[in-house]
């Protein structure tokens, strides 16, 4: 279809890989939490925008241009590890602030949060284009059901690029709204709120780590 080849085995595959944890679905999960639907969506628009990129990327064939140049994929795979290990000292820290106040008054803790001035399009759009696992996807795995004898390989790109798309505006939905239903939980329970911060640092530096231990 369109140049697409083995369309069902790319749908199973595109699910699996969506639905396992990476830092984007993290992220948008604890703005969703901490910030509301509304702005849980400006952080999604962010992951789909980071990704629409990686697929551009991939279709140029710059994908290939990264495996073939070790040096090149190296400081590609260290600044992202470096942006994400960047993003888990805040989150700890973050997470410090609210075990530090955790007995004062909902109002106060509240303001500890160092979300004042936080851009989650921005940030959204850095954390996808450094992902581990949007960078396995696109290079490794998307790229594999192109028929690279059909004529128009851009238009086999795209629906490929729509089904990943679509699949990812399903589940960043369900987790932003899940999200605005664990916000009344951590607002009430200042513990709670602390220990989800430290563990979602906690992942970030794994993947920093992931990243770091990847391979062209």
């Amino acid at each position: 279809m369109l140049g697409v080849i083995d369309l069902p085995t790319y749908l199973a595959g595109l699910v699996l890989i969506v639905l396992l944890p990476g830092p984007n679905s993290l992220y948008v999960l604890s703005v969703a939490a901490r910030k509301g639907v509304r702005t849980g969506y400006k952080a999604a628009a962010g992951v789909w925008c980071g990704d629409t990129v990686l697929m551009t990327l991939s279709a140029a064939g710059v994908a290939s241009l990264l495996q073939a140049n070790e040096l090149l994929f190296g400081i590609v795979k260290y600044a992202g590890a470096g942006y994400l290990s960047w993003l888990a000292i805040g989150m700890l820290r973050a997470a410090w602030a609210m075990w530090r106040a955790r007995r004062e008054p909902a109002v106060q803790s509240a303001q500890t949060e160092p979300v004042a001035g936080e851009r989650p399009f921005r940030r959204a759009v850095v954390i996808s284009l450094f992902n581990p696992k949007a960078i396995l996807f696109f290079v490794a795995f998307f790229v594999q059901f192109v028929d690279p004898g059909y004529a128009y390989p851009a238009l086999s790109f795209v629906v490929l690029g729509a089904f990943a798309q679509l699949a990812s505006f399903l589940y960043l939905t369900a987790l932003i709204f899940s999200g605005t239903r664990l916000a009344a939980a951590f607002r009430r329970r200042k513990r709670l709120s602390a220990g989800a911060t430290t563990a979602a640092g906690a992942l970030f530096l794994g993947f920093a780590v992931k990243l770091t231990l990847a391979s062209a």
